[in-house]
């Protein structure tokens, strides 16, 4: 594929000024990404530390998570804004499940729960093997229910560790079960599926600085790693392309299907994790320290409800960064 280190200039637009922004492409792939009139707008600020964006297609709201101040945020264009939706305990990840319910990772709490349709909350899991689990960073809902987690201890504090290490675990509702998936991480940290189902991403934050590219089992397993994307990563999501998109140290990046970094956005602050969002789902909700960010791509997300796996359940790495690609 052709290649190129282009840099097209573009504006930042803030509440009360337009500060300067950068996209560098890496592959002319990249540029097909991006509408030729991007922006990158701020559409809320002031916050401590913002995480966790997820998209509610049916309310077309944003919730995200400010974590210090223990709070879940709601942003919609048609209420005004943002406004506080409830308190928590250090939430940081967000994810819908099956039913469009809101599901979160609370630090403070080392738990996973489920936002209920009677706007009461209620506990997923907090514990693994009789142990209390760490800090329980970010989730995501498959289409067969279960619900996997990452648990580093980011948010753990001066508390003690009880469990042997930072995993990666599967939740299965139906029998109420955690289990073990990915011991091979320092912390690991934002996780998602391709849209196929059949390859599960896996941020790790810590020394290594790299995500993880895993193909799922039909049993729920996950099979060896078939790549390792460099560069790391915080938050990730998939496009309805199959493309990885991640908030990185120096910005958004976005890498193809199979490895290739395709472009870098970068913002005015360092950004946490991100969504997409809109009527179309072509939106980048960016959460960035202090503020959220807002991104017009020429690419839809992946969806807000999990796509149905390929008969078998799994095996594969379809819609994944395929294994000798390479990583950019």
């Amino acid at each position: 594929m052709m290649r190129s280190n282009s840099v097209a200039s573009f504006v930042l637009v803030s509440f009360a000024a337009a500060l300067p922004a950068q996209a560098t492409f890496h592959a002319e792939a990249g540029k097909k990404l991006l509408p030729a009139d991007v922006a990158v707008e701020r559409v809320a600020g002031g916050y401590r530390f913002l995480e966790g964006p997820v998209w509610r297609a049916d309310k077309q709201e944003l919730v995200f998570s400010d974590i210090p101040a223990n709070q879940w945020l709601v942003w919609s264009a048609s209420a005004g804004g943002c406004k506080p939706w409830k308190a928590s305990e250090g939430a940081n990840g967000n994810t819908l499940d099956l039913q469009g319910l809101v599901v979160s990772c609370q630090h403070g709490a080392r738990n996973i729960v489920r936002h209920k349709a009677d706007g009461g909350m209620e506990v997923v899991v907090d514990a693994f093997d009789g142990k209390p689990l760490n800090s329980p960073n970010d989730v995501v809902v498959r289409s067969d229910g279960t619900i996997w987690f990452t648990d580093p201890t980011y948010g753990l504090g001066e508390r003690e560790r009880q469990q042997p290490g930072n995993f990666v675990y599967r939740y299965d509702p139906a029998q109420k079960r955690a289990t073990v998936v990915q011991r091979d991480f320092e912390m690991p940290n934002g996780l998602c599926f391709s849209p196929d189902q059949q390859t599960l991403y896996v941020a790790d934050s810590g020394k290594p600085d790299r995500i993880g590219v895993f193909p799922v089992r039909g049993d729920g397993t996950l099979g060896a790693a078939t790549m390792w994307l460099s560069g790391g990563a915080d938050g990730i999501r998939c496009d309805a392309q199959g493309n990885l998109w991640t908030t990185a140290r120096d910005g958004v990046r976005c890498y193809s299907p199979e490895g290739e970094h395709l472009l870098t956005l970068a913002l005015a602050e360092k950004p946490a994790n991100l969504a997409f969002g809109g009527a179309k789902l072509d939106q980048l909700f960016v959460t960035a320290r202090t503020t959220l960010y807002r991104v017009q791509l020429a690419v839809a997300g992946a969806g807000a409800t999990p796509a149905k796996p390929a008969e078998g359940g799994g095996g594969g790495g379809g819609g994944g960064v395929k294994a000798g690609g390479k990583a950019k």
